[in-house]
């Protein structure tokens, strides 16, 4: 009868690392294609009120945003306490609306234009008086379909 002999010292294969590019090219491109960049740099607080009912906005690339609120912390020594008007990525007056929505229109294709709207985002604290205000310039520059932003409340 014939003698097998055991080996004493078994040794692990290594690991394969032939596949490890095409992996992490996969997971790269992957995050690449899902992930949306923030198309704005929020300078200024906003917490927006509590509504019992609301509806959301059908299509959200037709959605020109207006931001009102307090400055954050490392703006306020430049812009003070006292809420200010947002417009894309810089702080703005009621009296720069109207371009702000012109520029907005001439950005969109003539069909899209009718289906514009302002969505206005407003720091529950702002007093009501800039809101008047941003809403007869809006009057002005004839963009008369306003969202008001709101959180979801209990009934």
């Amino acid at each position: 009868m014939a003698k097998f002999s055991k080996r004493n010292k078994k040794s692990v294969p290594g690991i394969s690392t032939a596949s490890l590019p095409d992996i992490v090219f996969m997971l790269l491109f992957f995050f690449m294609v899902s992930t949306s960049m923030r198309e704005t740099e929020l300078k200024i607080k906003v917490t927006v009120p509590v509504a019992s009912q609301g509806t959301k906005l059908e299509r959200k690339s037709l959605a020109s945003n207006i931001y009102v609120g307090i400055p954050l912390g490392k703006y306020q020594s430049l812009f003070g306490t006292e809420p200010r008007i947002q417009l894309n990525d810089a702080f703005a007056s009621v009296r720069d609306i109207p371009a702000y929505i012109a520029s907005e229109r001439e950005a969109r294709s003539e069909s899209e234009r009718p289906l514009m709207t302002a969505v206005l985002k407003i720091d529950q604290d702002v007093k009501m008086g800039i809101v008047t205000d941003i809403k007869q310039e809006l009057r002005k520059a004839n963009a008369l379909k306003i969202s008001y932003n709101t959180r979801k409340g209990v009934d």
